[in-house]
C-alpha cells in the first residue's frame, strides 16, 4: 500500500529521541504537520537535510506547523542526533520499519537504501502533498514551506 495526496495517514505512536511515546493523535486538528522519513541518523544527506529543517524550524511553526522526522535508528542514536545538530524537532525511531511500509515509503538504490519521503498533512490528518527524492535533500524544505503557505 502506499499513501497518496487524499488519503489519511495512519494512527501511530512511536518512541521520540527522549524515550518518551508520541502519539500523531496529539497533533491531529491542533496544527498542520510535515513528516518526512530519512534513511539514517548522521549520514552526510541525512545530516544536510535535519539541518535545513533545523534552519527553517521557526518558518514551519510561523505557517502552522511541526515537524516529524522518522528513521529507523534508535532512540539513542536519535538523541546524540539532535543533540550534536541542535535539532529542534521531533525525532522518532520506527524500529523494524513498520510505519515506513504502512506509508509505502519506497527504498532507493536497488533497494538498497531507506527512501527519503516528505508528507505535508493539514490538521485533519490528510496529505496534502508528498514530495520524494533521494538527491534534491533541501528541495524537501522549500516544497514543503510552499505547500504549507498555500494551504494558509
Amino acid at each position: 500500500m502506499t499513501l497518496k495526496p487524499g488519503d489519511k495517514i495512519p494512527l501511530f505512536t512511536l518512541p521520540d529521541q527522549n524515550g518518551k511515546n508520541f502519539s500523531i493523535g496529539s497533533l491531529l486538528s491542533k496544527k498542520a504537520f510535515v513528516i518526512y522519513f530519512y534513511p539514517k541518523d548522521e549520514t552526510v544527506g541525512c545530516t544536510k537535510q535535519a539541518c535545513a529543517f533545523r534552519d527553517h524550524y521557526q518558518d514551519f511553526l510561523d505557517a502552522g506547523a511541526e515537524v516529524i522526522g522518522i528513521s529507523s535508528d534508535s532512540e539513542e542514536s536519535h538523541v546524540s542526533f539532535a543533540g550534536h545538530h541542535n535539532l529542534p524537532f521531533i525525532l522518532l525511531s520506527d524500529k523494524g520499519s513498520l510505519l515506513r511500509k504502512q506509508f509505502g515509503v519506497p527504498t532507493d538504490m536497488m533497494g538498497l537504501l531507506p527512501g527519503r519521503v516528505t508528507y505535508i498533512v493539514n490538521k485533519q490528518g490528510v496529505i496534502e502533498y508528498i514530495f520524494n527524492s533521494q538527491i534534491r535533500i533541501k528541495k524537501h524544505i522549500t516544497e514543503a514551506l510552499r505547500i504549507l503557505k498555500e494551504l494558509n
